[in-house]
Formats: structure tokens, C-alpha cells, sequence
């Protein structure tokens, strides 16, 4: 092989690294855009609320008990009993829950970027069984019993947009600020009537809150048996936490979903045992599922992903500009190849700028029609030809076409980048089947001299 032919291939090598350059700066303006949407969201929510999880309603019994014990006087040789008060609480988690949601979404916008934020009005409802003196076995005499409550954790009390009442029967009563239970966090409590403490009667209870939030709703499954239906007229939701739904139907009016769990699967009873022994709540508060209402286009996120292509979109374009050179006997100067690298450089920059005003796939075609159209009236000139110039700018179209394709099928992008690059693959071989590669550089200089 001649000198003249590895000077070119290694111009354009040096090229397609010195492009890097570019490139990196413009994955950085990305992040820096990234970064700064986020903060204006977090800003958003910080003026609103945050997500939310619903954890409860827990009955709360605040005892004092008597503890009685003997000590020994060393002077008097005697024994005492000292007796001492000991205040503590009983938890105790219903026998049936259920939670019946309808959500609206609302977009809130400041500058260029929106947050979505949901409202949730839901009916929360249940059943509590509490056990004979309150489970306790021993010394039941020792204790006193002040008025019970009902305690439900919510995340973010800002986002409460009703005047809660719990419906108690017949009885109506309020709820205060504040679950008054450190491991359940912000929330609100209700004191209960008074009951018998050595048999006490089951109630049922309901309530109706609606809740504001943003991102993420999220439902702690309190009861032994738990079931939560959720409607919402968004049609995007991620299902997350650690139950998914038994049933569900997302259309493009909306989403509906139905969850139903036991302690047989949540194990909430022994996650509770572990919280009040100190050993960390963690475990009891992370038990929950719910719906994250993500925006299906985030551009930033696709522009990103475009970006990472680069370097094989240029390089697969560079090697097309070869072979025109190589098969047509045409020269093509590395300067033409440097300007030709720059405006595929410039693409991701037009489609980052564009897609933030007028979302991603309309700012996709737009910067890949510009990109097209200016790179196929620069090559029908350094081609000298328009049939050439056409047919480059087809084919690099169809590279756009196939790049758009690999962003929207995320899960099928390694098959279809294999697909291709094999494709390409086998395109050249066909192409240069018969090409002499030792004498292609040779006819480059004859035709020069």
C-alpha cells in the first residue's frame, strides 16, 4: 500500500479523534441542561410538594405501667418492693385495608420546563381487630391505658388539600397535624373514643384525603389484607415498588391498576417488630408500591443516548466519503472531510437546542433535514456530481432514519445496531469485491502527474 493512501486513512483517523473534541462539549452542555431542568423541578416541588407515600393508618395505645421490683436494704437486712412507671405504646396495624384513588395530573411550568404534578383524591378505608387486653399476657393489672389514636404517615403534609375527618360510625372526628410516631414521620393523628381495654370491639373506619404531590405516589400496604385501586387520566405511569399490580390497563386516555397483598407477602408484622426493637424502620417504610408519572420523552435523555452514536455516525459517514473516493477515483481533501465532521457534530447541538422547545422527535427531523440537505450541497460540489451528491445524501438520511430507530427501541438497540453495522458491513465487501487496493493510490498518482 502507497504512502499517499495510509496519509489519507490516517488524516481521517485523526480526524474522527480531534472530532471528539466537539463532541464532548456538547455531551457536557447536555448534562449542565440536564442538571439545571432538574434543579428548576426540584425548585417546583420545593414551592408544592414532593412525592408522596402513604404509610397507615397505625393504631397508636399509650400505656404506663407499674413495674414492681424487690431490693434488698444491706443495713436493715430487709427486702422492699420499689415500684417505678414505665410509659410505652402499643402499635397495631389493621385487619383490612383498602384505598380507592382517582388521580389528575396537572403541568406547572417555569421558563422552559414543566413538572407534573398529581392530585390524588382517594377514599381510605378498614378494619381494626384488636386482641384480648391488648395482647398482653402477663400483668395486665399493672397497666394504664391513656386515649388511643389513629396515626397515618404522609411524606409531605404540604400537600393535603382537605380538612381530614375520620369517620368513626356514626361519629365524625378530626384529624390533627402530626402522627405523634417518630418512625412514621410527617403526617396526622385522630384521637379515638374510648373503649374497653380487656375486650376490645372491632371498628371500622374510613376517611377521604385528597393529596397533592409530584413524580411519585406511594402506598404502604398496612393492612393484613391490603387492597389499592388507582385511576388516573395519564397514560405514561411506571409501576414501582415491590409489588406490582395483579391487575392493570393503561390506554391513552389513562391508566386504572389494582393491587392486593397479605402479610404472608409483605411480612409488615415482623418489619414492625423490627422497627419498635430499634433495629432500623427502614425495612417497614420501603415496603410499599405505587406509580411514578414520568414524562415518556425526555429529550435529554434521548440526546444523550444520540450523542453516545456519534463517534460510529461519523466515522460510518467518513467511511462512506471513502469509498466514493476510492471507487470513483475522485480526491477528497482532509479539510472536506474536517467541514463534513463538523456539521454531523453539529447536529446533536440543533437537536438539543431545538427539543427543548418543541420536544424530540420534531426537533429530531429538523436538525437531520438541515444536516442532510447542507451536507448533500456541499458533496454534489466536492463530488462534482449531483447523482453522487444525492445518493450520499439518501444514504445518509437512511443513517438518521436508523439512528431515530435505535433511540425509540431501547430494548431491540443492540439488535438492530448489530443488524446494521453487519449490513454496512457487508455492503463495503460487496462493493469493493473487485477493487484493487494496492493500485488505487497508484492511479491517484499517475492521475496526477
Amino acid at each position: 500500500m502507497n504512502r499517499n493512501l495510509l496519509f489519507k486513512l490516517g488524516a481521517i483517523a485523526l480526524l474522527i479523534v480531534l472530532l471528539l473534541i466537539p463532541l464532548l462539549m456538547i455531551h457536557g452542555v447536555i448534562t449542565d441542561r440536564q442538571q439545571l431542568r432538574d434543579d428548576v423541578l426540584q425548585d417546583i416541588a420545593r414551592s408544592s410538594s414532593y412525592s408522596q407515600r402513604l404509610n397507615g393508618p397505625v393504631l397508636v395505645v399509650p400505656y404506663r405501667k407499674t413495674v414492681r421490683e424487690w431490693k434488698l436494704n444491706e443495713k436493715l437486712n430487709e427486702r422492699y418492693e420499689e415500684t417505678r412507671e414505665v410509659r410505652g405504646h402499643l402499635y397495631f396495624l389493621p385487619e383490612q385495608f383498602a384505598l380507592d384513588g382517582q388521580v389528575q395530573t396537572e403541568v406547572r411550568a417555569r421558563g422552559i420546563y414543566q413538572a407534573r404534578l398529581f392530585h390524588a383524591d382517594s377514599r381510605i378505608s378498614g378494619r381494626f381487630v384488636l386482641p384480648e387486653q391488648l395482647g398482653i399476657k402477663e400483668h395486665f393489672a399493672d397497666y394504664r391505658f391513656d386515649p388511643a389514636y389513629l396515626a397515618v404517615g404522609i411524606s409531605d403534609i404540604r400537600g393535603i388539600e382537605n380538612a381530614l375527618k375520620l369517620e368513626l360510625g356514626s361519629q365524625q372526628l378530626a384529624f390533627s397535624p402530626g402522627t405523634q410516631v417518630a418512625w412514621l414521620g410527617e403526617g396526622v393523628h385522630v384521637m379515638l373514643p374510648e373503649q374497653d381495654s380487656q375486650k376490645p370491639a372491632p371498628f371500622d373506619f374510613a376517611f377521604d384525603l385528597r393529596l397533592q404531590g409530584t413524580e411519585q405516589l406511594q402506598v404502604v400496604p398496612v393492612g393484613k389484607t391490603s387492597q389499592v385501586k388507582l385511576a388516573s387520566n395519564w397514560p405514561h405511569p411506571s409501576f414501582i415498588g415491590n409489588f406490582l399490580p395483579t391487575q392493570r390497563e393503561v390506554t391513552a386516555q389513562g391508566f386504572s391498576a389494582h393491587w392486593q397483598t397479605t402479610f404472608f407477602s409483605t411480612n409488615l408484622e415482623e418489619a414492625l417488630s423490627s422497627c419498635l426493637a430499634e433495629r432500623g424502620c427502614d425495612d417497614f417504610n420501603s415496603r410499599s408500591f405505587g406509580v411514578s408519572f414520568i414524562d415518556p420523552v425526555d429529550q435529554y435523555l434521548k440526546s444523550d443516548r444520540a450523542i453516545k452514536y456519534a463517534l460510529l455516525f461519523i466515522a460510518l459517514t467518513f467511511a462512506g466519503f471513502f469509498l466514493f473516493e476510492v471507487l470513483k477515483s475522485l480526491a477528497v481533501h482532509p479539510i472536506q472531510y474536517a467541514l463534513v465532521g463538523f456539521a454531523l457534530a453539529f447536529f446533536y447541538l440543533l437537536l438539543l437546542s431545538l427539543s427543548e422547545h418543541i420536544g424530540f422527535g420534531p426537533a429530531y427531523l429538523i436538525s437531520a433535514a438541515a444536516c442532510v440537505m447542507l451536507i448533500g450541497f456541499y458533496v454534489c460540489h466536492v463530488l462534482r456530481s449531483v447523482a453522487h451528491g444525492l445518493g450520499f445524501s439518501a444514504a445518509l438520511a437512511a443513517l438518521y432514519g436508523l439512528l431515530y430507530g435505535l433511540l425509540s427501541a431501547e430494548d431491540y438497540a443492540l439488535l438492530m445496531g448489530s443488524l446494521l453495522l453487519f449490513g454496512l458491513l457487508g455492503t463495503v465487501m460487496v462493493l469493493t469485491r473487485k477493487l484493487d487496493w494496492y493500485g488505487v493510490g497508484k492511479r491517484k498518482e499517475v492521475g496526477d502527474e
